[in-house]
């Protein structure tokens, strides 16, 4: 999977990703949050479509934070390659994800390399399904995300599309999988798949990838209560 080129414009580290129309990203199941619902930092596999490797993900935040906010908790991750390097960093503040709070809604900034801004993640405020925005560098937005109605995975994915800026139609998809009635009803770990044209830009691929695990936190992640969101209204 080591590639011997630099694509033009494409972030070191991210060449890789030229070549993908498919993304997986796993949640590792941590033990001490299973048994004792503690809640830990996040961590993830990304993958190829073949299952292989790519990256791998993990949360930086304090105990404090994760075990007080929830979900909403700030936090930024590292994104590393096979080697160990740093490839992306994803930077999310604190802040709400209701509907009845549309000042303060969820947002996520994507850097590749770390310090260099290549996109944000932006919830829209819509009164009934989650929407988000995928933005440039320059905030102007790109792509939008449209999930269903309740983001409740019951036996079956959850589906959430993604379209072009001037298309009703996806153009790709960000898939909740179903992980099994065990897995489902005792951690909070996840399956996602992410489907996107070969010849996206592979700075929004790399901030649909920010996006997914956005979209985690958002409606997959345990709450303070041990309950998990399905909808904007919580």
């Amino acid at each position: 999977m080591e590639n011997n080129f630099r694509a033009t414009g494409v972030p070191p580290g991210l060449e890789y990703l030229t070549q993908l129309d498919q993304i997986l990203i796993h949640q590792k199941v941590e033990l001490l949050e299973a048994i004792t619902s503690f809640e830990t930092k996040n961590r993830y596999v990304i993958k190829n479509s073949l299952g292989q490797e790519i990256y791998t993900a993990k949360e930086d935040s304090d105990c404090c934070t994760r075990n007080c906010c929830g979900p909403n908790r700030m936090f930024e991750m590292k994104i590393k390659d096979h080697s160990g390097q740093e490839v992306m960093h994803l930077v999310k503040p604190f802040r709400c994800t209701s509907c009845f709070w549309p000042c303060c809604l969820q947002e996520m900034e994507v850097q590749s390399p770390p310090s260099t801004t290549i996109g944000y993640v932006v919830q829209n405020w819509h009164p009934f399904k989650p929407k988000l925005s995928i933005l440039g560098a320059a905030k102007e937005t790109l792509l939008t995300i449209e999930g269903p109605f309740c983001a409740c995975s019951c036996c079956g994915d959850v589906d959430f599309e993604v379209m072009g800026k001037d298309s009703d139609q996806p153009i790709g998809r960000i898939s909740k999988q179903w992980s099994g009635l065990i897995k489902e009803a005792f951690t909070d770990s996840d399956n996602f798949g992410i489907q996107f044209p070969m010849d996206l830009d592979v700075k929004m691929k790399a901030v649909l990838m920010g996006a997914c695990i956005l979209i985690d936190f958002m409606f997959f992640e345990s709450s303070g209560d041990g309950d998990q969101r399905c909808s904007v209204f919580g």
